[in-house]
């Protein structure tokens, strides 16, 4: 071979070389919206998630975690992912009650109002919930508890009487209609502007978790915390199915792996970091107080009748399931 040739032939295996090593490096790129603050423990434990997937996958698959609705508002989320403006997202799962009637059974008040009974209507619903969102070609891939729902009010509560006509936050349907039960008026606040709806007056009360109320530093507006227990919703993770069905094997298992241990991580991270936001609450200010009978009475017959309507809205699915959760 001459010096021609030889200076060709160790070109041409330099360019060679330099695309099996680009092949080997190949990055599959994720953005992921999420609705709310970086420091929440439900992003926290997204990002962990991600961290897992890039480490598992060596590599080939970067999910880049986009905190507090800054890639796309709370209610956007999922219609991004369907339209494959995001490949990944997570969503309260309430929050698309309008929907489906089923999205909205963890938030039926007073159905499951611990951590396990929370769980177990979600082993008991799961399967329905993945047939839905498959349907909208969508993959779920775990989901995660909030602390219990309580009520945040400037003035003391002694029965559902004192909350007439007060403008209380809303996160979903359903919380929409039990503000309305309760003879308030709901108007619909995304996590990410919750502060500001506060101290503008645009709302003047909260129904949400220890977590948001801490998120949100409900203490700058709000006096009261009345820790009613009422359930604990949910947070979905889910990928599009087209995006996901075009990873190799071994990147797709990867996912899936990460998503089981994120789920079970989530769970115990919300149920232990529940006292530390109470906790944080009363540190700042807050009254922290259980319902009194009066309130509380009120609030069950409110869960009693919204449970009915659940029921006969979800049809034979809904029974379905809660005959399995009640067995």
């Amino acid at each position: 071979m001459n010096v021609k040739h030889r200076i060709l032939h160790t070109a041409a295996c330099s360019i060679a070389a330099l695309g099996i090593a680009g092949a080997a490096h190949a990055q599959t790129a994720w953005d992921m919206p999420t609705p709310y603050p970086a420091t929440n423990f439900h992003t926290e434990n997204i990002q962990k998630f991600a961290d897992d997937v890039a480490q598992a996958s060596v590599g080939k698959l970067k999910i880049t975690v986009h905190a507090n609705g800054s890639l796309y508002k709370a209610n956007e989320i999922k219609r991004a992912v369907q339209g494959g403006q995001a490949q990944i997202g997570e969503v309260l799962l309430s929050s698309l009650a309008n929907e489906d009637a089923l999205y909205a059974l963890d938030t039926v008040p007073f159905l499951a109002t611990s951590y396990a009974d929370a769980l177990k209507l979600w082993r008991a619903s799961r399967a329905a919930v993945e047939a839905r969102l498959a349907k909208n070609g969508l993959k779920l891939l775990y989901a995660v508890a909030w602390p219990p729902q309580g009520i945040y009010s400037k003035t003391a509560l002694n029965s559902m009487a004192d909350l007439k006509g007060i403008k209380i936050r809303s996160y979903s349907p359903t919380v929409a209609r039990m503000i309305e039960l309760m003879g308030a008026q709901p108007v619909t606040v995304q996590a990410a502007d919750l502060t500001q709806a506060l101290s503008t007056g645009v709302v003047s009360a909260n129904l949400t978790s220890s977590a948001t109320g801490y998120d949100s530093k409900s203490w700058e507006q709000l006096d009261y915390y009345f820790d009613v227990q009422a359930w604990l919703p949910k947070n979905i993770v889910f990928v599009s199915q087209k995006a996901f069905d075009a990873l190799d094997g071994a990147t797709r298992q990867a996912v899936l792996d990460a998503a089981a241990a994120a789920e079970t991580r989530g769970w115990k991270l919300s149920e232990e970091k529940t006292a530390w936001y109470v906790d944080q609450l009363k540190t700042n200010g807050m009254k922290v107080l259980p319902p009194s009978d009066a309130l509380r009475a009120d609030l069950l017959q409110v869960g009693e009748r919204m449970a009915a309507e659940w029921v006969e809205k979800a049809g034979a699915d809904g029974q379905a399931i809660l005959a399995a959760y009640r067995k």
